[in-house]
C-alpha cells in the first residue's frame, strides 16, 4: 500500500469509530500510521495542543505543504479531506 500523501491515525482500542476509520483506509489500500492514545494521556495533551480535542479518532492527511487534520467523526470527512489533499497535489503538478 503506497500513497501519494501520508495519512496518521490517532486511536484508541476498543474505539468503534477509530475500527471504522482503518477498515475504511485498508479497503481502499491507503496506508497509514497508527498511533495509540489508549493507556498515554500524553498523547491526549498532544491532541488538545494540536486541534483542541481529546477525543478519537483524528486522523491526519497531508503532502508536502498541503496538510489537513479530520477531527470529526465519520468516513465522510475522511474521505472529503482525502479528495481535497489529492485535488491539490494535482493542481501544485498542474
Amino acid at each position: 500500500m503506497s500513497n501519494s500523501f501520508s495519512v496518521v491515525v490517532w486511536s484508541k482500542k476498543g474505539c468503534h469509530y477509530c475500527t471504522e476509520v482503518k477498515e475504511y483506509l485498508n479497503n481502499h489500500n491507503i496506508a497509514y500510521q497508527d498511533i495509540d492514545v489508549t493507556n498515554d494521556d500524553d498523547r491526549r495533551d498532544i491532541l488538545d495542543i494540536k486541534y483542541g480535542v481529546r477525543h478519537v479518532p483524528v486522523v491526519e492527511i497531508g503532502k508536502g505543504e498541503v496538510y489537513e487534520a479530520v477531527t470529526k467523526v465519520g468516513i465522510q470527512y475522511v474521505q472529503e479531506a482525502i479528495d481535497r489533499i489529492k485535488k491539490e497535489k494535482d493542481s501544485l503538478l498542474s
